[in-house]
């Protein structure tokens, strides 16, 4: 028994378009039934025939309830005679009887009237076929234009996002030595001495430095870890397309067999498979799969490229933050070295007059010292008289004018002699606090000098290597 194929409308594939536009709300959430007819699927769907022996091969019955079958191909065919059954079989009827020669020849004529009649029916079944083969190649064709314009796109995303990831590292490496600079800056001003060792706004911004630095690798970090992440995303989908894209690629040439002809070589009897009902996918299924391997490319692409100028642009951010950053960290230690510097001159200043006076005072305790060396043999003299006066017999031993002279004259020597002696100890004690404001001042110069070594020359020295504005985003 043979199935008539249903007439199906004429479809149409849509423009080639690799948006998520053009996929969005193309397929239900639910199976679709198969009245349900798509503006832009293929006809590809077939309901295998059922096969009644019961039935009259040409009873109307029997044509009815097979308009709606498949018909089975030429191979297939199980009641079709040969020319050779029929001259075999109007042998034996010659044969069996002279007198049935008038129903073999109706038989005769009954017989090729089938015969044309299957195989219209059976080119007709076959064109069918083939008509739908070659609709199903064109699906794949147009399915195969997605993918690969699909595939090309995320291959070259996850081409650009890694590059950048690579970009990043090195930005990211680039960052310790700035970040080491800073520390060396901090652990060289710990070795000022004194009232120098101070809390002061270098040292303030230098902590403020590697704070930002930390702060910058922290995120910069963060976004090399979303990098390496979306990069696997990416791969993934791209293997879900190769894959789906192999696959149509192997069915494109299993169904170009819509090219053989009944003359063409290798087609042989394979009986049954028309009972095997191998198949695990419906069009509709089928196509919403590739779909979605698309529609997933798509998202993971979109996401890659908004994280991709994500990390551009906080390279940039990061890369002006800390260059500001360094630049505050410069204009403080300039002004510092300013500050100290004026400080050590006005220190040098007063211990040049400290050490002028520490000079005159020196002098002035020799004055002194010849002062009284001078006043002592006046006093000797004045005592020696009064010590001589004293021998002078009776009455000579008189009060007189010279004898109150000696004394007020002895008196006021040995006044004399004691102030100046007071001047003498004032003159050295000042000499000895000028001596000790001399250490002091010199010590303060030392201070001042190993400070500037330290901020100039050893600070603002390995400052100078910071990193370039090209090396600071990544790109050497």
């Amino acid at each position: 028994m043979y199935a008539h194929p249903r007439s199906t409308p004429t479809r149409f594939l849509p423009a080639i378009n690799t948006m998520a536009s053009s996929y969005k709300n193309c397929f239900p959430d639910f199976p679709l039934p198969q009245s349900f007819s798509l503006p832009w699927m293929p006809t590809a769907y077939y309901k295998a025939a059922a096969i009644n022996p019961a039935l009259a091969p040409f009873s109307k019955s029997s044509q009815g309830s097979t308009s709606s079958r498949k018909l089975p191909s030429v191979s297939t065919r199980t009641n079709c005679y040969t020319p050779d059954d029929w001259y075999r079989a109007n042998l034996t009827n010659y044969k069996k009887s002279e007198t049935c020669w008038h129903n073999a020849e109706h038989l005769t004529v009954d017989t090729s009237c089938m015969i044309k009649g299957k195989y219209r029916r059976t080119r007709k079944a076959q064109a069918e076929s083939t008509k739908n083969l070659g609709r199903r190649v064109n699906d794949i064709e147009f399915w195969k234009a997605e993918l690969c314009c699909e595939l090309n796109e995320i291959i070259r995303e996850t081409n650009g996002l890694t590059d950048m990831k690579k970009q990043l590292e090195r930005a990211l490496a680039e960052t310790e030595a700035t970040l080491q600079v800073t520390q060396e800056c901090l652990l060289h001003r710990e070795k000022r001495m004194g009232i120098d060792l101070v809390h002061d706004d270098v040292e303030k911004q230098l902590f403020v430095e590697a704070d930002v630095i930390r702060s910058c690798q922290e995120r910069m970090q963060q976004h090399l870890d979303k990098a390496k992440t979306q990069i696997a995303s990416n791969r993934r989908a791209q293997h879900e397309l190769e894959r789906d894209l192999a696959n149509k690629q192997a069915a494109y040439h299993i169904d170009k067999c819509h090219n053989l002809r009944n003359t063409s070589k290798g087609i042989s009897y394979y009986r049954g498979l028309e009972r095997v009902n191998a198949t695990i996918s419906v069009p509709e299924s089928w196509a919403k799969f590739t779909d979605n391997n698309i529609l997933h490319s798509q998202s993971e692409r979109v996401a890659s490229a908004k994280l991709r100028a994500y990390i551009e642009n906080l390279l940039v951010a990061v890369a002006n933050e800390m260059w500001r950053q360094f630049n505050r960290v410069n204009v403080t230690f300039t002004n510092c070295i300013a500050e100290t510097a004026n400080a050590k001159n006005k220190i040098q200043i007063h211990l040049a007059k400290t050490l002028q006076e520490i000079s005159q005072t020196k002098a002035n305790i020799e004055e002194i010292q010849t002062a009284i060396r001078h006043i002592q043999p006046p006093l000797k003299v004045a005592q020696t008289r009064l010590d001589k006066r004293t021998w002078r017999p009776d009455i000579e031993l008189c009060r007189d004018t010279a004898q109150l002279r000696l004394v007020d004259g002895v008196h006021e020597t040995d006044e004399t002699i004691q102030s100046l002696q007071e001047q003498l100890r004032d003159t050295n004690s000042m000499l000895q606090m000028l001596v000790h404001a001399k250490s002091v001042l010199e010590h303060y110069v030392a201070v001042k000098v190993n400070s500037l070594f330290i901020d100039e020359v050893k600070c603002l020295g390995i400052r100078k290597t910071f990193p370039s504005a090209v090396r600071r985003v990544g790109y050497i």
